[in-house]
């Protein structure tokens, strides 16, 4: 059963635009020359829009002509109409125009913990896109982005020796992560300097966290007792689980983990550190038309993609049933 309104059965869409036209042009002629129409053509188009509304969308004073209440909502509803139309329109043409065509993209090893997710979303809605994902360390990547082979890059610290144009589209905390049954987990508003005293697993000199990290930590003061240094998060989480440690990752490295209750996440003054990761590509690149539609998806919903997966990652699991 149609939802419209019964006056809405009444109304054609050229009706719309004639009255848009006019609206927006203020005359009955410049909407007439607009649209390649006679005068009486418009007058009468919006005469049988106004019995259709029961109401008048125009009042003249003078020589002039101004919208009434209704004209003004009723132009609002238009433009909706009327941008929503676009919206789909360019849409269609996007898939068409992608067909066939691939996106190149380098990101850094944190990343592969909602990258793929954000690249199932962008596929759903264009599926002939191809896809070349390359998940690297952020030395390849900076090198990467030196010789222009990919088209969009995600990280975390963005190089000083590049010009790049970037942009940031989502959130990192930086937390301290321990062994569920270590001595200060459940504890609250631990004291930076506490971690003196702590051993510590970390990523290698010259990774994203590791930059944030000595960066904190020379502020404060503070240095730490590194146990081991590994390049792979997923070696840390385990070393970190198998007692060699506590470690400082990304929250989106650890969200399985600390549900499952093998780490726990610490309260320690000054964390988590909020960093951010960014979309990039080189100043003065010339970005395709499938590269720029995906950086416009990760900037409008790439956050609300990842923590909306987040938030159920986090959620504790069902009840066993008696």
């Amino acid at each position: 059963m149609s939802t419209l309104p019964n006056f809405m059965r009444q109304v054609s869409f050229r009706q719309l635009q004639v009255f848009e036209s006019v609206a927006r042009n203020g005359s009955f002629t410049a909407a007439a020359n607009e649209l390649y129409l006679t005068q009486p053509t418009v007058s009468t188009q919006i005469k049988k829009l106004e019995e259709a509304i029961d109401n008048p969308l125009f009042e003249q004073v003078g020589r002039k002509i101004y919208l009434t209440e209704t004209g003004q909502q009723l132009l609002g509803t238009c433009r909706n109409i009327f941008s929503n139309l676009n919206d789909f329109q360019t849409q269609r043409t996007l898939q068409a125009g992608l067909k066939g065509a691939e996106l190149k993209i380098s990101a850094v090893t944190t990343t592969e913990y909602f990258t793929p997710l954000l690249i199932s979303s962008f596929y759903k809605r264009y599926p002939k896109v191809k896809f070349a994902l390359r998940i690297v360390d952020r030395e390849e990547l900076v090198y990467r982005m030196k010789k222009n082979k990919d088209d969009l890059y995600l990280i975390d610290q963005l190089p000083r020796s590049l010009e790049l144009v970037s942009t940031p589209f989502l959130d990192n905390p930086l937390v301290v992560v321990a062994p569920a049954e270590h001595p200060l987990a459940n504890t609250g508003s631990i004291p930076i300097e506490t971690l003196a005293s702590e051993h510590f697993i970390l990523r290698e000199t010259g990774s994203g966290t590791r930059i944030a990290l000595n960066n904190f930590l020379e502020k404060k003061g503070i240095n730490l007792k590194t146990n081991l240094e590994l390049s792979s998060n997923e070696a840390i989480k385990q070393a970190v689980i198998g007692g060699l440690g506590l470690s400082v990752l990304s929250c989106y490295a650890v969200s399985n983990e600390c549900q499952r209750n093998d780490l726990t996440t610490l309260e320690v003054e000054g964390f988590p550190l909020r960093e951010q990761w960014y979309v990039a590509y080189p100043k003065n690149k010339e970005l395709s038309a499938l590269a720029s539609t995906y950086l416009d998806f990760l900037l409008k919903e790439g956050r609300f993609i990842v923590m909306r997966s987040l938030s159920k990652q986090l959620q504790p699991p069902p009840p066993v049933p008696a």
